[in-house]
């Protein structure tokens, strides 16, 4: 057993120089925590030899975990994505916090590539900074980094306007894009501007994106089982700290001695293998007697215009048990017919009518996680609130509160 220390995100050579001695010495196990002041005391607690790196997770539907990684883990990942491009081994900037698991393997893949990561400023994330940092990199090497969709978002909108941003955009080899789908169109309003995106899929149990644009990484497995997506490769996390039946269900190793991480996604394979994610297995609603996937609903409503930030969640319904709600802070949530344009994606993709929406509910703002995702479990809580709102026309904005529409005739 060895100490898990507390290190803290914001100080980043201190949290690279950490890591360096877990995941490339054998050192002591490190937990990145927010902020940039020591811990009083920094010793969390102690863990097994092997484990290298602890990464404190929040889901947007599942109760917090703490998932142990190995350096060899860690080390095979950054690998794989090296051999993904080619072997390049280019200099990294760094724009996500490294308590999430992206943050660090983007220091991690700095780390075995020889190379110092270009740092955003400390101030949040802004295109003015994005381009600052970019500044810093080496232009003899190429330059990747690791963004999530709403950073990618504030980029190419300001690249409209900004020919620093454009030209900082277009710059890089590669810009990894992960943590949630994209909105429709951004990606390939990015490419317009000549940033080469890649569209990233994997977990803090993966040590990070583990499938690219649908295709695995050198050394990874996918499979399908009963509808759900499950990865296998060196890259795997040893589990869950103090959690062995968390652990359990949802790692297990097959006849053939392959150990799988059951990621709780449903999705499919295509027939030349390329891995298609449509939703969540435990985000299903049964509407009068039928299964509806809610990834399903909402890939729809994304489709529909001003609502690419849109989540889709359950409602009680006194006579289909549950029904889809579009929880939006867009103003084209408030628009009269968007209840019935948003009806009318959903059959246009081909979903039963089960899984038409039947309540709009209109925030000031969305409810997100530190990590930038939509908190479905408040955005949920909200959706049901707003069910005694007025049922007729349109629902208007406020800005802490929830309005909701309703369809008579759902």
């Amino acid at each position: 057993m060895k100490p898990l220390i507390r290190v803290p995100a914001g100080d980043v050579p201190r949290l690279m120089a950490q890591l360096r001695n877990a995941v490339l010495l054998d050192g002591l196990a490190v937990l990145p925590i927010p902020g940039d002041e020591e811990p009083t005391d920094p010793i969390d607690r102690l863990v097994p030899d092997d484990i290298a790196l602890v990464v404190e997770t929040s889901g947007s539907t599942a109760a917090p975990k703490r998932v142990a990684l190995s350096a060899a883990a860690l080390r095979a990942s950054a690998a794989a994505t090296s051999r993904w491009f080619g072997g390049a081994h280019g200099q990294w900037l760094l724009a996500l916090p490294g308590t999430y698991i992206a943050g660090v393997q983007v220091l991690v893949r700095s780390l075995v590539a020889g190379t110092e990561p270009a740092v955003m400023p400390d101030h949040g994330f802004t295109p003015e900074g994005f381009v600052e940092a970019a500044r810093t990199l080496d232009p003899d090497r190429p330059w990747f980094t690791s963004l999530v969709p709403v950073q990618l978002a504030r980029l190419v909108e300001a690249a409209d306007t900004d020919r620093r941003v454009r030209a900082a955009l277009g710059s890089f080899e590669a810009i990894l894009l992960g943590g949630q789908a994209a909105p429709p169109g951004l990606v390939e309003r990015a490419a317009a501007l000549g940033a080469r995106v890649h569209r990233t899929y994997g977990s803090s149990e993966t040590a990070g994106g583990c499938v690219y644009d649908g295709t695995p990484l050198p050394g990874v497995d996918v499979q399908i089982v009963d509808g759900e997506v499950r990865l296998a490769g060196r890259m795997l996390a040893e589990g869950y700290l103090d959690e062995p039946e968390r652990t359990a269900r949802a790692f297990s190793v097959d006849a053939h001695g392959t150990r799988w991480y059951r990621t709780g996604d449903l999705g499919s394979l295509d027939a030349d293998g390329r891995l298609r994610v449509s939703g969540r297995a435990d985000d299903v609603m049964i509407s009068g007697g039928v299964k509806v996937a809610l990834g399903e609903v909402e890939r729809a409503v994304h489709g529909v215009a001003g609502f690419g930030d849109a989540v889709v969640v359950p409602v009680p319904d006194a006579e289909w048990g549950e029904r889809a709600a579009v929880v939006t802070a867009s103003e084209a949530g408030a628009a009269v017919g968007a209840l019935g344009a948003l009806r009318a994606a959903t059959d246009a993709a081909g979903l039963p009518p089960a899984g038409r929406p039947v309540r709009v509910v209109v925030l000031g703002e969305l409810p997100r996680l530190a990590s930038g995702k939509p908190d479905r479990a408040a955005a949920s809580a909200l959706a049901r609130e707003a069910g005694g709102a007025p049922r007729a026309g349109g629902a208007p904005r406020a800005g802490g509160g929830a309005h909701a529409a309703h369809d008579e005739n759902a």
